[in-house]
């Protein structure tokens, strides 16, 4: 396959090793539907729908035209005092989706932002309500909420904190993370194991002082670290923790929003309600950057008062609420409740995890976890080698079965789209085995 790109070097890759990718590079030109294109026109079938982010499938014909319209209507409008007519169209929308209650939404431009902006609320929330000595932050292992300083901070992946770990915002702490796997190893769905890991929790509040805690931040099911379903019970308790403490829960749901678990939002599958929601990826199908905090009507409701004429929140962002991205939100909103999205997605989920469960037996894997359309294979690293056998499973996928898998180290990880067609998927899982059967 052609690299497509005469000076590549000039590109800096995000989450990439650069020197071992520039050596072979693996460029993608287009794609539609389930597929991707190389620039000599080789199909790739995309087993991780973008990065999590493109559900519906790519260059949904829906949202391409809603943004081709939008772009030569409205270009751009500044949203500091003035808005666009597609921002406040499609907050609107967004609210009516979302968990009973949480009725306010704010958009940002990406999962990172929209973490760091529900940050500063929650912060922002208690100042205003008299308690500013609410200034903790709590995080948990293995989370991963972005990359600016706040998600990063509240975050868990050791290499990602690792080399800017002496300017990490001050006031953090974490809670453990949940995967065990002697006792969970293999589970089907939520794990039956670890409620009670939730009063770790706890434990923060007796050492720091509950009153002095502004918020908990969680993914309902962490999806970069390698996929790792909620044990039952364990958010329930949470919630349970924060109510007795007056502290404010935060899912952030990235991953998890717009129909990865088969539910508009994952707090509606998992039963548990937060007070923040961080969302992005599925709002525009990864169309258009874009992301939202949905908040709580009394969040919103203690920033609002004092003058009228003086602003609330000292917060936001150029492109907050960008009218082209807001179509594009629009459309993507549309387009599952037209053709039944949320339903296909909860109706392929057991096929799903029957064909990530085919692997338990295989002599790499050591656990296979899944929850909605959410899935993970973990293998065994290569003695002194940790990651080696992940990376050359996604790159023998993409060169030799045309197949495009994301791995974190020696977890392959699995995110199809919403809408995939059963066959597609069973043809993928056939690869990866052979894949799997061909390395060390």
């Amino acid at each position: 396959m052609s690299s497509a790109a005469s000076n590549i070097d000039a590109y800096w890759m995000p989450f990439t090793a650069n020197r071992d990718f520039k050596a072979k590079p693996r460029v993608i030109t287009g794609a539609s539907g389930h597929y991707y294109t190389t620039a000599d026109g080789t199909k790739l079938y995309d087993l991780f729908s973008g990065l999590w982010t493109s559900g519906l499938g790519h260059c949904h014909r829906k949202i391409v035209a809603a943004v081709q319209k939008q772009v030569a209507e409205l270009d751009y409008c500044m949203s500091f005092q003035v808005t666009n007519n597609k921002a406040i169209e499609l907050a609107d929308r967004v609210v009516a989706m979302a968990p009973e209650g949480l009725d306010h939404c704010f958009f940002t431009n990406s999962g990172s932002e929209s973490v760091d902006t529900a940050l500063k609320i929650a912060l922002g929330y208690h100042r205003a309500r008299g308690e500013g000595h609410r200034t903790r932050l709590i995080g948990r292992e293995r989370g991963y909420h972005g990359v600016n300083f706040g998600g990063m901070s509240v975050g868990g992946i050791v290499p990602n904190r690792v080399a800017f770990s002496a300017n990490l915002i001050p006031g953090v702490d974490h809670i453990g993370h949940t995967q065990d796997l002697g006792r969970n190893a293999f589970s089907r769905g939520l794990p039956e194991h670890g409620a009670e890991l939730a009063n770790d929790l706890q434990r923060l509040c007796d050492l720091h002082g509950g009153s002095n805690i502004a918020a908990v931040i969680v993914e309902p099911v962490a999806g970069s670290t390698g996929v790792l379903p909620p044990p039952v019970g364990y958010l329930e308790r949470l919630r349970e923790i924060c109510d007795a403490h007056g502290i404010l829960l935060i899912f952030d749901e990235v991953i998890t929003a717009f129909g990865r678990l088969g539910t508009p939002f994952g707090a509606d599958r998992l039963g548990v309600t937060p007070d923040i929601i961080t969302a992005a990826k599925g709002l525009t199908n990864g169309v258009i950057p874009m992301g939202a905090v949905i908040v709580r009507d009394s969040i919103y409701d203690a920033f609002m008062q004092g003058p009228a004429n003086m602003i609330e929140l000292f917060h936001g962002y150029t492109y907050s609420g960008h009218p082209v991205a807001a179509a594009a939100g629009l459309a993507t909103l549309d387009v599952y409740d037209e053709e039944g999205t949320f339903e296909q997605a909860a109706a392929l989920e057991q096929h799903f995890e029957d064909l990530l469960h085919s692997f338990a037996d295989h002599k790499h894997v050591v656990d296979v976890r899944n929850f909605g359309l959410m899935g993970a294979i973990e293998m065994a690293p290569r003695d002194g080698a940790p990651g080696a056998r992940g990376g050359e499973t996604h790159k023998k996928c993409f060169w030799e079965e045309q197949l495009v898998v994301r791995n974190g180290m020696d977890t392959l990880q699995f995110s199809p789209f919403l809408n995939s067609n059963p066959d597609e998927m069973e043809q993928a899982f056939a690869a990866i085995r052979r894949v799997l059967d061909s390395i060390d």
